[in-house]
């Protein structure tokens, strides 16, 4: 008999599925500290939560019997995903369950939009009849730009159809042939910005998606577009949202995010005429609690089970020969994979690990994960990439996956090399761990090189000419950023030629431009590892 803990309070729904299983006994006893749930956790097998109850460490290292950990929701920053892994606890939440609770409120916003229906509303209950100022538009015939098309995003999309819109979309990983599939058009986002009549967006907030909607975006908008995001604020520049709203380049917008929760009393978008606001209600609904609930529960049955399961967000253990072997790599192909996908343009096609050397004789399957990871996460964001789900996550991309072993190397160590293979190009990176020395990139394509994967390097593939070396340095000199280290190489005299420059902090968009502006060069990439 497995004993199952809820910690938190969930839906009842939940609680009956586990209750069903004949091989399950569950205790519901919420509100405990963490003193009381490390006095009692010892005896149970699963415990299932959602976001009151904080998971530690302490917790697991009590919880000698526990197999599984569930999380009613989506996020997991309560629970301490190290210490899960560390003693081989897995830990699932439930993803799917409010991809269509977000999908109909980001088409309520988009309705209420399109036929100014709260603003319409508060003049109404004010006893003001006024039929004149409310003028709306159809969906049907419009053009929908979709920013991001992952489950939400496509399930907005197949909607949108239904209302007779023409959807084109945006997503760094969704195939071509997938994508006409679902009825998409695939297109830019400066595509999106200048031909769409709505906007919904639906990526992840990371580095490269903050503001990616800002003023030199809506310069070139088109005119009377309307926007509706349900994602995650900061994806749109608030201030600049409503400089755009003012100047009737934007028609209206509706935001179910801010980009700080909850935001001022003063905000502008509490007060704007062409905004409609509400409190991250994306996943509030009855039938979404109960989603996650069933979801979770279902999970945590088939975990006990030792079944099949979908949705862990950390790593099953493994033996601990192999672990300790293949440990020093883990961190580096995460490296690699990110670096990669900051060094390529296109949509990501095809990633492969190759292992030369002793690595060759090795079950390196483990080390996939950590690829994809650093790949994924560079689009996705660190938050919704974890080394269980990235597999997952790779394969729904129709993102091919390649492992091959190499007996030889050129050097005495073991060498990992991993290939990007985009719509549009073809790179690759290798790199090794050393005891005592630590993670090392060794080669950035042919050109051999020697640097630690930290902090930010600028790649710079240019000719080899006389001078360049000095401009380059002279260019930076001038703008406050310091050299730490250089390396260049080349393959022939005059030929094509990379110089890698490790810098002390992060270059500004502007000294990339002028650098990118040297007739000579011919690509410029700044890498970060932070």
């Amino acid at each position: 008999m497995f004993k199952v803990l809820v910690a938190d309070p969930i839906s009842d729904f939940g609680l009956q599925q586990l209750m069903r299983a004949e091989d399950v006994e569950v205790a519901k006893i919420t509100g405990l500290s963490e003193e009381e749930l490390i006095a009692i956790i010892g005896t149970f097998d699963a415990l299932l939560v959602r976001s009151q109850t904080k998971v530690t460490r302490r917790i697991m290292e009590a919880g000698v019997h526990l197999k599984v950990i569930g999380r009613a929701g989506v996020g997991v920053d309560n629970i301490d995903l190290d210490a899960a892994t560390s003693q081989g606890i897995i830990v699932v939440n439930a993803p799917d369950g409010n991809t269509v609770t977000t999908c109909e409120h980001t088409f309520a916003m988009m309705m209420a939009v399109a036929r100014h229906i709260p603003q319409a509303y508060a003049k109404t209950v004010a006893g003001r009849w006024d039929r004149k100022s409310f003028l709306g538009v159809e969906l049907r015939n419009k053009v929908l730009g979709v920013l991001g098309l992952g489950r939400i995003g496509i399930e907005v999309a197949k909607r949108a159809a239904a209302f007779g819109m023409t959807i084109i979309g945006y997503d760094p990983f969704l195939s071509e042939e997938r994508a006409n599939k679902l009825g998409i058009k695939l297109a830019t986002v400066d595509d999106i910005i200048r031909t769409a009549d709505f906007m919904t967006v639906h990526t992840p907030l990371t580095k490269e998606t903050h503001h990616m909607i800002a003023k030199p975006q809506f310069d070139v908008m088109k005119r009377g577009m309307r926007i509706i995001n349900c994602a995650r604020g900061g994806i749109i520049d608030e201030l600049a949202l409503i400089e755009a709203l003012d100047e009737g380049i934007v028609a209206g917008a509706a935001f179910d995010v801010f980009e700080h929760e909850p935001p001022a009393p003063d905000h502008p978008f509490l007060s704007h005429p062409k905004m409609i606001v509400t409190p991250h209600l994306g996943a509030s609904t009855l039938e979404a609690q109960e989603n996650v609930a069933l979801d979770v529960s279902e999970q945590v049955i088939h975990i006990l089970r030792q079944e099949p399961f979908k949705n862990a967000v950390n790593m099953p253990a493994i033996s601990n020969d192999l672990l300790n072997k293949l440990q020093p790599y883990f961190t580096l192909c995460e490296q690699l994979g990110s670096s990669l996908a900051q060094m390529t343009d296109g949509a990501v096609r095809e990633v492969t690990m190759e292992c030369a050397g002793e690595l060759a004789n090795l079950d390196t399957s483990p080390l996939i994960p950590y690829v994809l990871k650093g790949v994924l996460s560079h689009h996705l964001g660190a938050e919704q990439v974890n080394i269980v789900n990235a597999v997952h996550l790779a394969k729904f991309r129709d993102i091919h996956l390649v492992e091959r072993k190499s007996l030889l190397t050129q050097s005495s160590s073991s060498e990992i090399t991993i290939r990007l293979k985009t719509t549009i190009e073809e790179r690759w990176v290798t790199g090794s761990a050393l005891p005592g020395v630590g993670e090392r990139m060794v080669r950035i394509g042919p050109y051999p090189v020697d640097i630690p994967p930290e902090g930010y390097v600028l790649i710079i593939a240019q000719k080899d000419r006389p001078g360049i070396i000095g401009r380059v340095g002279t260019l930076l000199g001038n703008s406050g950023v310091n050299i730490a280290t250089m390396q260049v190489g080349r393959n022939e005299v005059g030929g094509s030629a990379v110089m890698i420059l490790k810098i002390d902090k992060k270059a500004p968009k502007n000294v990339l431009e002028s650098l990118f502006a040297i007739p000579e060069i011919k690509r410029v990439r700044e890498i970060s590892f932070d």
